[in-house]
């Protein structure tokens, strides 16, 4: 190294080799961390399956374990979570073999599902907390695609979280260019404004997409689903009203669904189109939301905000009908069936192809 080295230059060096080794050593031990919570559920079911005094353990196994070991972090809950990894990652299983030097391990280290993370990916990219996450949904090729798009778009756990509340998967699975909306994904919202699904799925309803449904016959079914649309709404939801009666200039209207949101402190008014965007059909939004603003308003509430859900839309004549328009008002559609998986199967494998998985 040069001798007429500056100090400016010596102590930015220092900085810098101090960063990268304490970014080394917290990716180590987060991928020991995870590599050892699935050692922990292989024991556990281990366990479960053959230990010889399991039946007078039985049903309080994990806090019989929280209570004998004692440790703090060492709890039923983190146990419980170890138990499902060890059975949703089977694939780990040699990595972890090779680290701990586990016995009999060969037998539960395959899968046979075309689409499986490569185990030392998995390991080397994804926090334990990122696949916490992951393990709360059912289909194995959702999680892989939030796995996939995790490591490639290097997501925060909770940016993670807040992909997965949004529906990213199924958004991607009817988008003719998903890659572009994977690409918007990337980007961080601002967690004090209401995030809205696009598209809603009303699955749940068991209402075929060909069947001729009234504007009526949708909210009638929203409503005898009521917790399943508040689960598909998002977080805070609480429901208010139905055929809402407002009076304005001497004449009745009615307001289809009316919700408050408790998170954001604001009242959520929607309206049902079992047809495609029409800019009348904003303006009428519009009127609903400003008598809200002027007459039901109630102390320490924020200003309330509008959703039309209708069946199509097209962007830019949504995007001229907001314009101008003061209230905060979103358009959003719905689709009564969920896409083919076959679709999103072939984009994920470009995406593999892309990231020489």
């Amino acid at each position: 190294m040069a001798n007429n080295m500056k100090f400016e230059l010596l102590a930015d060096s220092i900085k810098e080799i101090n960063v990268k080794a304490g970014n080394a050593a917290r990716s180590a031990v987060n991928q020991l961390m995870t590599l050892r919570n699935w050692a922990i559920g292989y024991y556990i079911v281990e366990y479960e399956q053959g230990g010889s005094d399991r039946a007078e353990y039985g049903t309080h196994l994990l806090k019989n374990l929280e209570k004998e070991i004692s440790q703090k972090g060492m709890n039923s809950t983190l146990f419980k979570w170890c138990r499902q990894f060890y059975l949703l990652y089977p694939q780990i299983g040699a990595t972890v073999s090779n680290q701990f030097k586990l016995p009999n391990i060969e037998k539960s280290a395959t899968v046979s599902h075309q689409f499986v993370t490569d185990p030392e990916q998995l390991v080397n990219n994804l926090s334990f907390s990122h696949i916490r996450e992951i393990m709360v949904i059912d289909d194995a090729f959702e999680r892989f695609f939030y796995e996939t798009e995790c490591m490639k778009c290097n997501w925060s756990v909770r940016e993670l979280r807040r992909q997965i509340k949004t529906n990213l998967y199924f958004r991607a699975g009817i988008s003719k260019k998903p890659e572009l909306l994977l690409q918007k994904s990337a980007d961080h919202s601002n967690n004090t404004t209401l995030t809205i699904k696009d598209p809603f799925t009303f699955e749940f309803l068991g209402l075929e997409a060909k069947d001729a449904v009234s504007e009526s016959d949708l909210e009638q079914a929203l409503m005898d689903h009521l917790q399943e649309f508040l689960l598909e709404l998002g977080e805070g939801f609480c429901f208010e009203a139905r055929q809402k009666r407002i009076i304005i200039d001497d004449r009745y209207y009615f307001i289809d669904m009316v919700f408050y949101n408790r998170i954001l402190h604001c009242n959520v008014i929607i309206e049902l189109k079992n047809d495609e965007f029409k800019h009348e059909d904003l303006g009428q939004l519009n009127a609903y939301v400003g008598y809200y603003k002027k007459n039901e308003m109630s102390e320490g509430d924020n200003l309330p905000v509008g959703i039309l859900l209708c069946t199509d839309k097209g962007s830019q004549m949504v995007e001229y009908a907001l314009s101008g328009m003061d209230n905060q008002l979103f358009v959003s559609t719905y689709m009564l069936h969920l896409p083919d998986k076959r679709k999103l199967e072939e984009f994920m494998l470009k995406e593999m192809e892309k990231m020489g998985i």
